[in-house]
């Protein structure tokens, strides 16, 4: 079992692997498909129009500040929200079956699985990104303008990244001896969106519940993200630098429980 340095480390170690995986991922995902490449731009294109009607259509939801821009200003508001949160979605989700469906990887050749999590980030921020980059140039065109700031994003989503991956490595090894994991996390995945400020400003949270927001990873992310892009604001780097604290002590929480966990992963897949 490599040490734990050695695994921290694996994104550097294992960056051809990852790459390669990363690749053969994405186009395995879009293998077949009429329009191919287009649906990391399409997909949440669609999700947006969903939420969008129901929200902004039906219940007539507009955001503070965004007023002047009417539905449109609220549905790029929305997709804002919408891709941080499936950063989560797409790394979290796939995590607790992520060693069980590669079994020949722990019993039949020597692969460093740490690196299956880095592989699910980097299909995330893939997604995430082209998202964001389309935004941007929404935004540009209909929205506020285009904001210096913008290019802050990807900093913005660093220590996101990590505390994702030290999630994916606790639920990854947890899966493996817990079944009922993978039954659990979609649920709690919806519960994290509509508890965090995507379909909703803190603004309108009382007083007395605005620290279920505080608790909930993606707020200060879809919160500063938002800022960047619409109002053209730096990072908080008072509270980017606390979160990437706390980031890093998921992550490396995610790693030990990992490591503790994957002596046994050969006797029970």
């Amino acid at each position: 079992m490599p040490s734990p340095p050695a695994v921290f480390f694996s994104p550097v170690r294992h960056g051809s692997l990852i790459r390669a995986l990363v690749r053969r991922e994405i186009a395995a995902r879009y293998r077949g498909s009429a329009l191919g490449r287009a649906w990391p731009v399409l997909a949440p294109l669609l999700m947006l129009a969903v939420f969008t009607f129901v929200f902004g259509a039906v219940f007539q939801a507009r955001w503070p500040g965004q007023a002047e821009g009417g539905l449109l200003g609220f549905a790029l508001v929305l997709l804002a929200g919408l891709l941080v949160h499936g950063m989560l979605a797409e790394v979290v989700a796939s995590a607790p079956g992520a060693v069980l469906q590669h079994p020949n990887y722990v019993k039949k050749v020597v692969f460093p699985l740490e690196t299956l999590a880095w592989v699910q980030l980097s299909v995330a921020a893939v997604h995430a990104l082209t998202g964001f980059a389309l935004l941007v140039l929404a935004n540009g065109l209909f929205g506020t303008g285009f904001h210096p700031a913008s290019l802050a994003v990807p900093l913005v989503l660093a220590p996101y990244a990590l505390l994702l991956v030290g999630l994916a490595w606790g639920l990854s090894g947890l899966g493996v001896y817990l079944r009922d994991l993978s039954q659990l996390v979609p649920p709690l995945l919806t519960a994290m969106m509509f508890l965090s400020p995507i379909f909703y400003p803190r603004s309108q949270v009382p007083g007395a519940m605005q620290w279920l927001l505080d608790a909930n990873p993606l707020t200060f992310v879809v919160e500063q993200s938002r800022a960047a892009v619409f109002q053209g604001a730096w990072p908080d780097w008072a509270g980017w630098g606390w979160y990437l604290c706390a980031a890093l002590v998921v992550h490396g929480l995610g790693l030990a429980m990992f490591q503790k966990l994957r002596k046994g992963f050969a006797d029970v897949v």
